[in-house]
């Protein structure tokens, strides 16, 4: 047998390590989770924060009697903004949240969504609440633009000014002139007024969950109404409490609301010094319960409203 004839030797295959081998492509299901993980769909209480407040908005605006449709636009549309509204935050944070410890495991931190994705689920999401917007009357449609740019540049503000919260009162409020403008196709002067009780309590429950990052914040250079307000904090908070239960009252007396709705804002009363209590020590645990803890202070207004216009009948 010739050289040429000879049997080439069999190379023995090479170990290679796993690690070092691309992630393979998440499955549909995966990605499918990671766009719900980025949404925040498994922490349902922004959607619910902006909720309320609208609801207000339309009983009061329909005394007492929303349209259907209205009704259920405005509250897909509180799901759906809010959830753009995370992804557009995710996407500009995305250079933040990987050096906070509470947000570094988001899916945009963690790398498990890109910056692209993100753009793209909040697009894609705001585009089907525009698309709801779209069935409802001109004013609505023509105030949806200026809520879209609320909402679009409320995730940018930290970097520029200490008063990203006022800027996150004014976005998530905003449901609360379109409310009125859907509902009965004016803006009274109730509106307004509704419109600034929601801009204080965003205000208020958002410098709460600012407390809770405020040393990490302070490192890293993010600006918020919790680092400006500094050891006055409380007493800031108990003065835009005072100012948002104030407000509130005003807007009862105008929209004839009667004892039901006085019990609920009593309640809230309740809830506020409550909150006051668990931010005493300013523990960032504590802060952070004390924002979660308004979502039944929403509640109670809420139940006062309706219960007001249901023992009409």
């Amino acid at each position: 047998m010739n050289d040429s004839q000879a049997k080439p030797k069999r190379r023995r295959p090479q170990w290679v390590d796993p690690r070092a081998l691309p992630p393979l492509p998440p499955s549909p299901r995966e990605r499918l989770r990671h766009y719900l993980l980025l949404i925040r769909f498994h922490r349902p209480i922004g959607t619910l924060l902006l909720l309320w407040p609208c609801l207000w908005a339309l009983w009061i605006a329909a005394d007492g009697v929303p349209d259907p449709l209205v009704l259920a636009v405005f509250v897909a549309g509180t799901f759906l903004m809010r959830s753009a509204g995370c992804a557009i935050n995710d996407y500009a944070d995305r250079d933040i949240d990987p050096h906070v410890a509470r947000t570094s495991e988001r899916p945009l931190a963690a790398g498990l969504v890109s910056p692209r994705e993100a753009l793209y689920v909040a697009g894609g999401l705001s585009l089907v609440a525009f698309g709801l917007v779209l069935l409802m009357n001109t004013l609505t449609i023509l105030l949806s633009v200026v809520g879209l740019l609320l909402a679009a540049t409320y995730p940018f503000a930290k970097r520029y000014t200490h008063l990203p919260q006022v800027h996150l009162g004014a976005a998530f409020g905003w449901a609360v002139p379109m409310a009125f403008a859907a509902q009965a196709n004016a803006l009274p002067p109730t509106a307004w007024l509704l419109y600034l009780a929601a801009i204080l309590w965003a205000t208020i429950y958002d410098t709460m969950y600012a407390m809770a990052d405020r040393p990490e914040d302070l490192k890293i250079g993010v600006k918020s109404t919790a680092i400006l307000f500094g050891d006055a904090d409380l007493f800031i908070l108990a003065v835009l409490q005072g100012l948002f239960t104030i407000t509130l009252a005003v807007v009862g007396h105008q929209a004839g609301l009667g004892w039901p709705f006085a019990i609920g804002l009593m309640t809230a009363v309740g809830f506020m010094v409550y909150h006051q209590r668990l931010i005493a020590d300013r523990e960032p645990a504590l802060c952070f319960r004390a924002f979660l803890n308004n979502n039944w202070l929403g509640i109670a207004v809420t139940v006062g409203v309706l219960a007001d216009y249901a023992l009409r009948t």
